[in-house]
């Protein structure tokens, strides 16, 4: 668990000058942000714990990069060990320049492991032209890397999902799924074989891609989801971004939304029980969720 050792708080993360490899105040403002969110992230749903064995996924984006960056970083500083593994799954896109992360990662010093999967055939030849990808695609890159993790003893699977990535999950069930479901921080996976985490998950996306070009990761364009046009996702996205330059911070109070959730303010009888509510019984009144999480339900004004 991410506990505080003495004079030490994950809140007050403190980078070096040195430790940064820009001279820019700006840069070091921007890269103490997002280490010291990270850290937040992880000390908040407890997603790293002393001997985890955390294999980070690397797609060759800048979230992944940007991730696997500033877990190395907090590894040095942290009160615990834990050993990082980056991940990529080749899945032998045309084009697609297999040196490139091999030879970034052999200089930054970091164990990993590359892994060669043919997914891309399977999807063009399952999903027809013009057909969204995206789906299929998930399920086949899921089964390798738990697969991955199986083999290298990874306890931990990290991925490079951020804020904005969840706040558009929810929006994206929401209106196309009918579900009030979003993307976790942290998920058990179904054979509870494995934790996926999510440390990016207090991270603006703007700022990771200011760090990214800042910090001049060898990025790989997607060219079997990236081409896409009229995905749902890409929509749900631009609303966003509309919403957000006409109201600043909608993006920010959505995801506070996703964590203070009141069932009894919902419709879902199997999360609340509707139907035992009975005049007299406010003050004992609780909204309860599945794996005994309780929520008073009157800690809200009801308007």
């Amino acid at each position: 668990m991410w506990m505080v050792a003495e004079a030490f708080t994950w809140n007050d993360f403190k980078i070096n000058a040195r430790d940064s490899v820009k001279d820019s105040k700006t840069f070091r403002r921007l890269e103490k942000r997002l280490t010291r969110a990270v850290g937040r992230a992880i000390a908040d749903y407890n997603m790293i714990e002393d001997g985890d064995t955390v294999m980070v996924c690397l797609s060759g984006g800048k979230d992944s990069y940007s991730l696997l960056s500033i877990l190395m970083a907090l590894r040095q500083r942290a009160p615990i060990s834990f050993r990082l593994i980056a991940m990529n799954l080749d899945q032998k896109q045309p084009m697609f320049p297999e040196n490139v992360l091999s030879e970034y990662l052999s200089k930054l010093g970091v164990e990993f492991r590359i892994v060669e999967q043919d997914t891309y055939s399977i999807v063009k030849e399952k999903i027809p032209e013009g057909k969204t990808t995206c789906s299929l695609c998930s399920r086949l890159r899921r089964g390798v890397i738990y697969r991955t993790a199986k083999s290298l003893g990874a306890n931990k699977i990290a991925l490079g999902h951020h804020r904005d990535d969840m706040v558009h999950t929810l929006f994206l069930n929401m209106l196309f799924g009918g579900k009030l479901k979003g993307m976790p921080p942290k998920l058990l996976t179904d054979d509870g074989a494995h934790v996926v985490i999510r440390p990016l998950a207090y991270c603006d996306e703007k700022e990771i891609a200011r760090y990214a070009r800042e910090m001049e990761f060898p990025v790989i364009p997607c060219n079997l989801c990236g081409s896409q046009k009229n995905l749902q996702r890409q929509k749900i996205r631009e609303m966003m971004l509309e919403w957000d330059a006409r109201y600043p911070g909608r993006t920010e109070s959505v995801f506070s939304a996703m964590q203070n959730i009141v069932p009894s303010h919902l419709a879902d009888n199997a999360l609340f029980d509707f139907k035992g509510l009975a005049p007299g019984e406010r003050a004992n009144a609780k909204d309860s969720l599945p794996g005994g999480l309780d929520f008073q339900p009157f800690r809200r004004d009801a308007g």
